[in-house]
């Protein structure tokens, strides 16, 4: 069974029951801090961590004293722009006594289905990570329409795992586990401890939840699970309301576990190799020696440039005796690759007018 005791980067979805009380629209202080000690505890074992939280609109709704009843898309996003200062103050103020540094990150759909608003995002999460930051992230409910939603935080807790490379998802949800019915109605449910692959079977399980807060309910837990999975990301439901619900779940608390296909930087591999190449790279065998000896791509290294391709396209790298070396995510577009290609990093600005990354395929986007 998965753990979190050789967890490296963890993502942590807490819904908006968790989050808020329902009746009053306040927020749980009590609650949060105990999360604050369990983000902590991660913290100190060298684990990273990534927190996906809902509670935004359910604070604003509280705050603007909305009703309880469904809100129109100006009421939803009204209530977000409210709602969402005072959710990242909230994590803020319960971090802070760690001398654990948050950072507040919104998104919408388009930024992991448009490449480069993907890359751009991969590019600011993973420095933030570096960093020791933790980011709180949400959807960005201000300005999201219905094209552009993930909808539910599930959804969007797994693409942030694929996003950040992480190797376990925690729901912090209403239930314990996935169940073979929904519990709540059918007390002889049988709760899963784990599942290997998410079966046809198993997905004809799936039913919806009850919270009136959260809108995710298990055919979305699944559909995260597949996501995250299929990423090489370990995923685990388990009940959040209590206090503590990491360490809870480290004790043996119930929960069910999706089973990781392989590892994250194996899903990413196969994932930049399945793609058809925009362009070709020629490189020396300085750089063809760098890349086998697991090293980014500079532009020094490059001698040719064919194809037009943007930022974020594959493109197929070549040695000089045109043997394919493997296949990366340009950094550049090919104008840009053709500017800088054979010349210092340090000369990227100068070239391009503006202060650009310094590897033309960063080793994180490059399959050999």
């Amino acid at each position: 069974m998965a753990t979190l005791s050789t967890a490296k980067r963890v993502v942590i979805k807490i819904g908006s029951a968790l989050l808020v009380d329902r009746t009053s629209g306040l927020l749980k202080d009590t609650w949060l801090k105990a999360l604050a000690e369990d983000v902590a505890m991660l913290k100190a074992r060298g684990t990273d961590v990534v927190l996906v939280s809902s509670g935004s609109i359910a604070l604003g709704r509280g705050a603007l004293k909305l009703p309880n009843a469904d809100l129109s898309l100006d009421q939803s996003q009204a209530a977000a722009a409210v709602g969402q200062i005072r959710l990242a103050r909230a994590y803020e103020e319960a971090l802070a006594p760690y001398e654990i540094i948050t950072a507040q990150v919104l998104v919408t759909l388009e930024d992991s289905a448009n490449r480069r608003r993907y890359l751009n995002s991969r590019a600011t999460l993973d420095q933030l990570l570096t960093l020791g930051v933790v980011p709180i992230v949400n959807e960005n409910d201000t300005v999201a329409t219905d094209e552009i939603r993930y909808g539910d935080n599930d959804r969007l807790a797994a693409q942030i795992a694929l996003t950040t490379g992480a190797d376990h998802l925690i729901l912090l949800s209403d239930v314990d586990g996935f169940y073979s019915e929904n519990p709540m109605t059918n007390p002889n449910a049988e709760r899963f401890e784990v599942i290997g692959h998410i079966t046809p079977e198993i997905e004809d399980m799936a039913g919806e939840g009850v919270s009136g807060l959260s809108k995710g309910g298990m055919i979305t837990k699944l559909m995260a699970a597949k996501t995250a999975t299929a990423g090489g990301c370990a995923m685990a439901i388990t009940e959040g309301s209590a206090l503590r619900p990491i360490q809870a779940l480290e004790d043996g608390a119930n929960a069910t576990w999706f089973l990781a296909q392989g590892t994250p930087q194996l899903a990413r591999k196969r994932w930049i190799t399945s793609m058809k190449p925009q362009g070709v790279l020629v490189v020396d065998t300085g750089a063809a020696n760098a890349l086998t000896s697991g090293k980014s791509l500079l532009p020094a290294g490059v001698t040719t440039v064919n194809g037009d391709f943007s930022r974020g396209d594959p493109i197929e790298i070549r040695d000089a005796s045109g043997h394919r070396l493997g296949q990366g995510l340009a950094a550049y577009s090919s104008q840009e690759a053709n500017k800088i290609k054979g010349r210092h990093s340090r000369d990227i600005e100068a070239l391009l007018g503006y202060p650009g990354r310094a590897a033309l395929i960063h080793r994180d986007d490059l399959a050999l």
